[in-house]
């Protein structure tokens, strides 16, 4: 044991530069130092992993930090090396010879802190490694990942506990940024934590901006509100990579600097734009959920949920990523029913039913905060068990709108609502019963006899989405109480009171047209336009086969068509009906009809686009000026690629030289044999066996413009001296080399020459690019 330990206060000013704690974190340090079990709510940017790096730097022996992704490993693994920390990481990024130089490192006690996924950490060799030494402490990051009831639960998590059995004088320590208690007391039996404390600090983001906006035209919407955070850093997250993939190509059609990230990617390229965003080469990530945990990128000015989050925790994290340097940032989730359709259309798939339990409540809470009416902080805070004190955040939607100051009596049309419910047994959603109170025919309200109720075709004062209004407001108010798992509608015991007229009801109800009901096919959601155009079609296939239109596709099978809009192959065989063989005889037919359809929308929504929202065109000198700005933020993201490549031919080179070493070798034995062996024809045949050299690659006296100006820039670079080398003759052999990378460098030399005649082509207010580099 060390005579003296470095006390918390002195790690926090001499390694990380801070003079004082947050809060909690003092405490929660001198818990750990204590070797208490130590379980952590806090939210993001809150100062999480210092609660562990801190001790791990006054412990005398190794502390494991266990974490789900290599990102935020490497991430914290660079910014310790930064603060001369030697930390290092255990995972599949780094090169056989970096892991075996890690272990030596770990073994040597020249670092104390190894950062490492479960899976390594379970591993028979690193378990027979850490067998032989002391370890101090085990920090858990992201712990929700261990409970079932988590947002992002991932099974070999829970193995966890077996390192303790391994290592029971350790203190573990497991942190999250979102954990309902439900998922607090998963994480404290899963990792068999021995009384723990526990700590939570405040979940009130208070920079942060909340807006919920129903989604009608999601790409005009996000176009709009980008306009706003011009040059700012900001994420998008959707719910597929196909949307991911359609809204990045939109954007950058549009002139954004804009990069898509999911799991369809490689790890390379995947690698690569999370780079870029980090490093502001890119303004804008359209990303999948899995983007963003461990990217320590404090300026994130907005974050925009194009399509609806799968669970409260999830979208909590996910605008936990915006603001984290404590400015103003905001947070717009676009919301749709149809996309509440979409996500019960693949929980329903769910084999498991435990997940699809799980998954409902998750939605059904998703979609409580997306209907509230109240205070958006209030909800979200008090979601996660703490009590929210201020009656008006100031900083969403709901308050900054005035909601209350708008509320009027809205007794009459409660009373319609609760008597319908009572009578048709408050076993039905509230479409049903909005359904019956505005007349429809629907086969189902038939079907039950509910058009002969007393409350059938009372309601047609107001509109199906003006009732929906109501029934979610006496929710909020205890008036009514909806099921969690099949949404449905009884009365509670204050009604009572409302029918007697001792209480009124007071709320909100948005004025909107009321349009007569349409006659539907179904109680479903779905565009009856789209259905009617795939109905023609079938009938059209049918008479020509001379077959009942039904064999084709059936109407349940067309309504899902028409309600998930699916364009690709794989998204039409996930619609009931159809198989392999439906989707080989008529998916050219129909996905193609949707996919036009969907265009046809989207164009025919922006030419009736108002001409208010065109934005007034800019002067033609300040027009000039960006032009010129930009094209040198283009000259010089080209010689920064221009410069990788000219490292890639070094590399090139280096390699060549040892094949051409090696097929020297070869030859002189070849001609050794044929002179031992007396074989003439051989020996004679010694200029057959050289390799036909290259030809230069830049001629000295070459006039070409393209490659005068590639070597212009190669000295501005200070890379001519090197890439000159590939003048000489080089081999040809299957590995990749010159003549596919002398290509791309030429492409690059054109391109930027392009850049420099642009720009001295511009008036006085042009800039000379060699000035930019």
């Amino acid at each position: 044991m060390r005579e003296t330990m470095p006390s918390p206060q002195e790690v926090l000013k001499k390694i990380f530069g801070y003079d004082q704690f947050r809060p909690f974190q003092e405490e929660i340090i001198q818990s750990v130092l204590d070797r208490q079990d130590t379980l952590i709510i806090m939210p993001t940017g809150g100062g999480k992993s210092l609660c562990y790096q801190i001790p791990a730097l006054v412990f005398e022996n190794l502390t494991v930090v266990v974490s789900p992704l290599i990102s935020l490993m490497k991430d914290q693994v660079d910014q310790l090396k930064e603060l001369g920390v030697n930390a290092v990481l255990l995972n599949s990024s780094i090169s056989r010879k970096e892991y075996r130089i890690n272990i030596e490192k770990i073994v040597t006690h020249q670092s104390k802190l190894v950062y490492l996924a479960p899976e390594t950490l379970l591993k028979e060799d690193i378990l027979e490694l850490f067998s032989k030494m002391k370890i101090d402490a085990v920090a858990v990051d992201e712990s929700h990942c261990l409970s079932e009831w988590g947002h992002d639960f991932r099974p070999e998590y829970r193995q966890i506990a077996v390192f303790r059995k391994h290592h029971p004088e350790a203190v573990f320590i497991a942190l999250t940024a979102t954990a309902t208690e439900r998922v607090r007391e998963d994480i404290q039996i899963a990792l068999k934590m021995k009384n723990p404390k526990i700590f939570i600090s405040s979940f009130d983001r208070n920079n942060l901006f909340l807006q919920i906006a129903p989604k009608h035209n999601a790409f005009q919407q996000v176009s709009d509100f980008l306009k706003k955070f011009k040059n700012q850093s900001g994420i998008i997250y959707c719910f597929s990579r196909e949307h991911t993939e359609k809204l990045t190509e939109k954007l950058a059609e549009k002139g954004y600097s804009v990069k898509a990230y999911h799991a369809g990617l490689s790890d390379k390229e995947r690698q690569s734009n999370q780079e870029l965003f980090v490093k502001d080469d890119v303004q804008i990530i359209v990303a999948t959920i899995a983007f963003g945990m461990g990217i320590n990128k404090p300026d994130v000015r907005f974050v925009i949920h194009y399509d609806l989050p799968k669970s409260v925790e999830s979208y909590y994290q996910e605008i936990g990523r915006a603001g984290r340097d404590g400015l103003p940032a905001y947070c717009l989730l676009l919301f749709s029913y149809a996309d509440v359709h979409k996500i019960k259309f693949i929980i329903d798939k769910k084999e498991n039913p435990e997940q699809k339990t799980i998954a409902r409540k998750q939605l059904n809470q998703v979609l409580s905060y997306c209907e509230t009416y109240s205070c958006r902080r209030k909800f979200l805070i008090e979601y996660f068990g703490e009590r929210y004190q201020k009656e008006n955040c100031e900083m969403c939607d709901t308050c900054t709108d005035n909601k209350f100051e708008k509320q009027t009596d809205l007794t009459i049309p409660a009373k319609k609502l609760v008597s319908c419910i009572m009578r048709t047994g408050q076993k039905f959603g509230i479409g049903h019963v909005i359904d019956v109170l505005r007349g429809s025919k629907a086969k189902k309200i038939i079907q039950y006899g509910h058009d002969k109720l007393s409350t059938y075709n009372i309601g047609n004062e107001y509109s199906a989405d003006q009732w929906k209004e109501i029934g979610r407001q006496m929710i909020e108010q205890g008036f009514l109480v909806q099921d969690e798992e099949y949404r449905t509608l009884s009365v509670a015991p204050k009604t009572k009171d409302l029918l007697k007229d001792q209480i009124p009801f007071l709320g909100i109800v948005e004025q909107t047209e009321i349009l007569p009901e349409k006659k539907k096919i179904s109680d479903e959601i779905y565009d009856e336009e789209l259905f009617e155009l795939l109905r023609k079609t079938r009938k059209i296939i049918a008479d020509e086969k001379n077959i009942p239109p039904y064999i084709v596709f059936t109407d349940r099978t067309l309504i899902e068509i028409a309600k998930y809009y699916p364009v690709s192959e794989v998204q039409f065989l996930s619609i009931h009906g159809i198989q392999s063989a439906k989707l080989n005889e008529y998916g050219h037919i129909f996905i193609p009809l949707v996919k036009e359809f969907v265009e046809t929308k989207e164009t025919f929504k922006k030419k009736n686009l108002s001409k208010e929202n065109k934005i007034e065109e800019k002067s033609k000198k300040m027009q000039l000026l960006n032009e010129t700005i930009d094209q040198k933020v283009k000259t010089a993201s080209l010689l920064k690629e221009l410069s990788q490549l000219a490292d890639e031919y070094e590399t090139a080179l280096s390699e060549k030289k040892k094949q051409e070493s090696k097929i020297e070798a070869l030859k002189q034995k070849i001609i050794e044999k044929a002179e031992k062996e007396n074989l003439t024809q051989i020996k004679g045949s010694q200029s057959e066996i050289q390799v036909t050299p290259y030809e230069k690659i830049l001629l000295p006296d070459s006039k070409d413009p393209n490659q005068q100006e590639l070597i212009r820039l190669l000295k501005l670079k200070g890379l001519y001296e090197s890439y000159s080398m590939l003048n000489s003759s080089l081999l040809k052999s299957k590995i990749k080399s010159s003549e596919i990378l002398e290509e791309d460098i030429l492409k690059f030399a054109e391109k930027t020459t392009d850049y420099k005649i642009t720009l001295k082509q511009n008036k006085k207010n042009s800039v000379d690019p060699e000035s930019f580099f």
